[in-house]
């Protein structure tokens, strides 16, 4: 990995990218973190004593000039931290940007510059494992696309949009989708020991058979869910007589329609 970046924001998912972009190559000195919390909340420094970390954009070395400035902060304080990075645009940096519901045009407005990409991952970022979508505004040149999908590819899978509209729906179902699943299997195991299971019990079958069944759909992508799912189940049997319930009228089907729904809807709010 070459160039600089600047990373605003090293929570969770910064954090995650951070690692993941040492484990690439990139070296600590073409990095830079803007982190209010200071270096002791970022674990990267632990291990990276290179890597520079300050607590505002006022603080950013004169002499540091990022190719990528990525935002990695919550949407909710995103009016209050983005528009300080307005003066490092002159720089002519791509924004990469992690916050969910803000549009290229918010960035677009607020630092005054067409080079923006708009990626959402998810949580699985944390083992390696996320798929991340990204949306590039037609002002991003070829090699500034080529950056932010290597950057991004170092926590997972990247796919790419062609309408920014449909990053709504992208982060209803993958972004949001990790809290789907960890329900379910919340879900399975307080089911398990109602039906008598001890409770240690209920959470390891719960939480192996969503594992395996999450590789066992990894490693047979070619076939569909629902022949998947089919394959399981025997006419007459247990789990047909389970899915009668869960694929019934106000079912997981029609739940998870209204629930992405939901989650779209939020992301467009977000976009404020």
């Amino acid at each position: 990995m070459e160039g600089t970046i600047l990373l605003v924001g090293c929570g969770k998912m910064g954090g995650a990218l951070l690692e993941g972009w040492f484990k690439r190559g990139l070296l600590p000195v073409d990095a830079m973190v803007v982190e209010p919390a200071g270096r002791d909340a970022v674990s990267p420094c632990k291990t990276h004593r290179a890597l520079g970390c300050v607590a505002s954009v006022r603080d950013v070395p004169r002499d540091f000039h990022p190719d990528v400035i990525l935002f990695a902060v919550k949407p909710q304080i995103a009016d209050s931290v983005v528009p300080e990075y307005k003066t490092l645009v002159a720089q002519q940096p791509v924004i990469l940007s992690v916050i969910a519901g803000k549009t290229t045009g918010y960035f677009r407005e607020r630092l005054g510059t067409d080079a923006v990409v708009r990626a959402m991952p998810n949580t699985p970022a944390a083992i390696g494992r996320a798929i991340s979508v990204l949306y590039a505004a037609p002002a991003v040149s070829a090699v500034q696309r080529r950056v932010c999908e290597v950057l991004m590819s170092a926590v997972g899978q990247v796919e790419w949009l062609a309408d920014e509209t449909q990053m709504d729906a992208v982060t209803a179902v993958s972004g949001s989708g990790p809290a789907y699943v960890f329900l379910l299997a919340e879900a399975m195991r307080d089911a398990g020991i109602k039906a008598g299971l001890p409770a240690d019990l209920a959470t390891r079958l719960a939480r192996a058979t969503i594992a395996g069944s999450g590789a066992l759909m990894e490693a047979q992508a070619a076939t569909p869910p629902e022949q998947l799912r089919k394959n399981v189940t025997s006419p007459g049997g247990t789990t047909a007589a389970a899915l009668e319930i869960l694929m019934g009228a106000g079912g997981v089907p029609a739940l998870m329609e209204q629930a992405v729904a939901q989650a779209t809807k939020r992301s467009k709010e977000l976009a404020g």
